[in-house]
């Protein structure tokens, strides 16, 4: 046989074999983009685009480490939402949800940790300091106590509870005793129209799931227009 043709079968050969193994691996490849698509998109809940409970608390927890003592714990829970369900429909509490989404995006910034951790119940962790927290609590009041307005121009009066906890007067860089922290002190003004700002006497309050909240003595900002 001809070397040149024989090289060249064999060369063909193996680019058949190169090619054919590429196949399966392309495949795979690209399944595996699909996957880990699937999987970012799982991080996010699909109503409001926040961050859902476990990508959140991994968000948090990278803030925390990072800026200490400066970080802010703030939890929001949204006021008389069954009564927007059952005066206005689902979809109009579906798209206050999103509003309030959108809000808290806008607030904290594309560096901070925003996560829907319940129903109507939401967190952001963020670098907020001492001197800024007073000024940015009371904004994010204004910003959730603003009507949401609907797609058929119907309006809408909300209102959300705010409580906040931070390393600085907890004690603690633990998420999970902030936020306990941040729970009891949202509980103690809840209805309020303030954000109310955890002290050291919030995290020593026993609770209940942090559902259980005393009357400790509390700062309380931004009253609600």
């Amino acid at each position: 046989m001809d070397p040149v043709l024989h090289l060249r079968g064999r060369f063909g050969q193996r680019t058949l074999l190169l090619t054919t193994a590429a196949v399966p691996l392309t495949g795979w490849t690209v399944h595996a983009v699909t996957l880990h698509r699937r999987l970012a998109a799982s991080r996010k809940d699909p109503l409001t685009g926040l961050l859902c409970r476990d990508a959140y608390t991994a968000r948090a927890r990278q803030i925390l480490r990072r800026h200490g003592d400066s970080t802010t714990v703030v939890l929001v829970d949204a006021d008389h939402f069954k009564q927007i369900n059952d005066r206005f429909g689902h979809a109009a509490g579906d798209a206050v949800l999103a509003a309030f989404g959108a809000r808290l995006t806008a607030w904290a910034g594309s560096r901070a940790a925003v996560g829907r951790i319940g129903g109507d119940e939401f967190a952001v962790v963020l670098d907020l300091p001492a001197e800024r927290r007073e000024q940015r609590l009371a904004q994010l009041v204004r910003m959730l106590h603003t009507p949401v307005t609907l797609d058929d121009g119907r309006t809408v009066d909300v209102a959300a509870s705010v409580g906040a906890a931070t390393p600085d007067t907890i004690g603690t860089r633990d998420l999970s005793v902030l936020q306990r922290a941040a729970d009891t002190a949202l509980y103690d003004g809840k209805h309020s129209g303030r954000a109310v700002l955890a002290t050291a006497a919030h995290a020593a309050v026993p609770t209940v799931n942090g559902r259980r909240a005393g009357r400790p003595g509390t700062a309380v900002w931004g009253r609600a227009a």
